[in-house]
């Protein structure tokens, strides 16, 4: 679709996203499926189609989602959403035999994103609901906020004026460059990764396991390493009952070693009972907002330091068919999973050398790699930040990062939080980037259920602008 200049003094949408992945997609359906509010949006998307972050835009049917078919709702008020529409698709969509088709299956990560493009799909048609979207595919520079309305300027020099602004910018991949660093957002053939090659995985958790299924599906026979300081694999799903957890019974404000005190007691319990750990966390779930938001300053620091691999590894897990995938390759010695810290790499004409320490030692051991694959995660220190439309915020005092470095400064609407202290009411954050008021923020039923909110109150404040 063409990019289309307009001007201050007539501006076209109503609220303007900034990032077309599962974030920005999600909040614009949400923004325009009560065609009464009559929004207008425009979606400002790099990638060719929207909905295909970094999460779902993998074209690897062997990479699922890490969240049950039924628990994957882009509607947080129609629950059974993705599934209705998921067994509506041709079989061929799926992958695996047909028995596993039920509502607690994992379905394919790259079949979410059709149906994240589905729910788009009736206003990008031609014709379709009177056109109240547009998705312009480019960079967003930098955001400007005025008194009735903000400006999204492009790095081709377009401009986009509207009444709100919101950055769905999702996850920033970061990593180190070099002749042997491949990324793991990209399939090993695409890399030139060679069969034969030792690999080096750094980081073990779910990004982590998804590299080790590319290298399998490519036929890799060379030997996998991978390697964090703590050596922690994600646990695996089991199909069990969740937990009804009482908001009285949660302490709430209380510090991190007595909130971990208290849900280690609660796990005992319930295993005392046959229960698993699994029911508890999930319980757990539709609090965690609430209990991040409650936590001193002080805890969450410690949190972070101390609990959040512990925390990770249990509350973001793998499909089973993953788990008998990863434990498989372990067995065969095709994969090694090793808790140490890595001290120093050194490129040379095979790849790169590694000084590495193991956990507990104090002896620094070596290894040749052929190529090293960074799976530590994601940036989350805006600061850091190679984004030029995030850095023109923090730069223009528009938004600032938080206490502990972890996400842009929000209120717990999203509204952006400025340098002063105060929060916008033309621009907001919606999903990863959010993560510093919400904490549970990556996962679709969270992030949903914030772009339902945030729509309802963008509608509200719009009425009461201009109002």
């Amino acid at each position: 679709m063409a990019q289309t200049k307009v001007s201050a003094a007539n501006p076209w949408a109503d609220v303007i996203i900034i990032g077309g992945g599962a974030s920005g997609t999600l909040m614009a359906f949400h923004l325009l499926r009560h065609q009464a509010a009559d929004l207008r949006v425009v979606l400002i998307e790099q990638r060719p189609h929207a909905g295909r972050g970094i999460a779902y835009g993998t074209v690897n049917p062997e990479h699922l989602l890490n969240v049950r078919a039924d628990k994957m709702s882009g509607l947080p008020d129609e629950p059974e959403h993705f599934w209705s529409w998921l067994r509506a698709q041709p079989h061929d969509a799926m992958t695996g035999p047909r028995d596993k088709r039920d509502r607690s299956c994992f379905a394919p990560r790259i079949v979410y994103a059709n149906y994240l493009a589905s729910l788009l799909a009736p206003f990008t048609a031609r014709g379709g609901r009177h056109d109240r979207l547009r998705i312009v595919h480019g960079e967003c520079a930098s955001i400007e906020e005025g008194p009735s309305s903000v400006t999204a300027t492009l790095a081709d020099g377009s401009r986009h004026v509207g009444e709100f602004a919101v950055l769905a910018t999702g996850h920033e991949t970061g990593g180190k460059s070099g002749d042997c660093y491949v990324s793991p957002w990209m399939e090993p053939q695409s890399a030139g990764v060679n069969r034969n090659a030792r690999v080096l995985i750094v980081g073990t958790g779910l990004t982590m396991v998804d590299y080790v299924l590319s290298l399998e599906r490519a036929g890799h026979i060379g030997p996998i390493v991978a390697m964090s300081r703590r050596g922690l694999l994600p646990r695996p799903h089991r199909l069990q009952r969740t937990l009804p957890i009482r908001a009285a019974d949660i302490p709430f404000g209380a510090g991190c070693s007595q909130l971990l005190h208290w849900l280690r007691n609660l796990v005992t319990e319930h295993a005392a009972q046959g229960g698993d750990w699994r029911s508890v966390v999930d319980g757990l779930r539709p609090f965690n907002q609430q209990i991040w938001q409650m936590l001193p300053h002080a805890a969450r620091r410690s949190f972070l330091r101390h609990a959040r691999a512990w925390w990770n590894v249990h509350r973001h897990r793998m499909a089973p068919e993953v788990e008998a995938r990863i434990n498989a390759a372990i067995a065969s010695g095709h994969l090694t999973v090793m808790a140490a810290s890595l001290h120093a790499t050194e490129p040379n004409d095979r790849g790169a050398t590694i000084r590495y320490r193991r956990r507990g030692a104090t002896r620094i051991e070596s290894l040749q790699v052929d190529n090293i694959v960074e799976c530590r995660g994601v940036v989350t220190n805006p600061l850091q930040t190679s984004n030029p439309c995030i850095r023109s915020l923090l730069d223009g005092g528009r938004a600032r990062a938080d206490v502990l470095r972890i996400g842009l400064d929000v209120a717990p609407n999203g509204a952006l939080i400025d340098r002063a202290g105060t929060a916008s009411e033309r621009l907001f954050a919606v999903g990863p980037i959010a993560r510093a008021a919400l904490w549970e923020i990556t996962a679709i039923p969270e992030i949903c259920g914030q772009c339902a909110e945030l729509a309802e109150d963008i509608k509200r404040t719009r009425l009461r602008l201009t109002g």
